[in-house]
């Protein structure tokens, strides 16, 4: 059996609607804006699609400039250890958020010190000699570059469907802002917490890079693929018990890099 089966009807679907109004992007979700934005259901277990023992949910907007993500974080103990840009955060508990796009896709993680991870991923198949890739820098002798899905990554080898994939470490995306507001106290066992929240925005310029042929800024009734996540080392008593993965929507595997199980995200007026 297919571990990544699942019907359409298990992929989650959010409406983007656009915001009227400029705002900040400081991470404090308390604004007008995001109270007239739509929020997801409760995330759910990546693997089963049953609900979350945390509870997370999301929300995104948009402008003629931007798309807007949020995260709403129940957490009683706020930890985080990672502060350089491009650290290993999914080592902490974090939240991620992923973009599909035309034979490559993106990746954004980022935990409660706003500490920032991404990458940016092009199938093996699709880079080749002449391809937009290649011609627009992407370029595997000078870049950081690893190999995701292949034999170095035994827990994916022969499950993707598309197979490996390049993953350019040094991707910035273009214009990028991204804040965390903690309700608590963090990195104290002795405090019990509310959780934490964040705030994120992405130009459209850089979903031209992802996908060329798409309409960006987009129009009322476009869509794109993407997929909200949250990581969390689950531990009680001081000790560590297991690695939990919430999402949108399952993914009948504990996988986040499944971009034709991700969410769909409808623009809307």
């Amino acid at each position: 059996m297919d571990e990544y089966a699942g019907g359409a009807d298990r992929v989650a679907r959010l409406n983007c609607l656009k915001a009227r109004d400029v705002f900040p992007v400081d991470g404090c979700l308390d604004k007008p804006v995001w109270k007239g934005a739509e929020k997801s259901g409760r995330f759910v277990d990546l693997v089963t699609g049953g609900p979350s023992l945390l509870d997370t949910r999301a929300a995104a907007l948009w402008d003629e400039k931007a798309l807007y993500i949020a995260f709403w974080i129940e957490e009683p103990e706020v930890r985080a250890s990672f502060t350089g840009r491009d650290s290993l955060v999914w080592y902490d508990n974090d939240v991620e958020f992923f973009i599909d796009g035309e034979d490559c896709y993106y990746e954004c993680e980022i935990n409660a010190f706003n500490t920032v991870y991404e990458a940016f991923f092009v199938y093996q198949d699709a880079l080749v000699k002449g391809s937009r890739f290649e011609q627009g820098g992407f370029d595997l002798y000078s870049r950081n570059v690893d190999v995701l899905s292949g034999f170095q990554d035994a827990a994916r080898f022969r499950k993707h469907r598309r197979g490996r994939r390049w993953a350019f470490m040094d991707f910035d995306f273009p214009g990028m802002e991204s804040a965390v507001r903690v309700d608590g106290k963090i990195n104290d066992p002795s405090h019990v917490d509310r959780g934490w929240t964040v705030e994120l925005a992405f130009p459209w310029e850089g979903f031209r890079i992802l996908s060329p042929s798409g309409n960006f800024p987009p129009q009322a009734g476009d869509s794109i693929r993407c997929q909200f996540f949250r990581f969390e080392n689950l531990r009680a008593n001081g000790r560590e018990l297991a690695g939990a993965g919430w999402a949108l929507n399952g993914h009948g595997a504990y996988d986040s890099h499944i971009p034709e199980r991700f969410a769909r995200l409808y623009f809307v007026e």
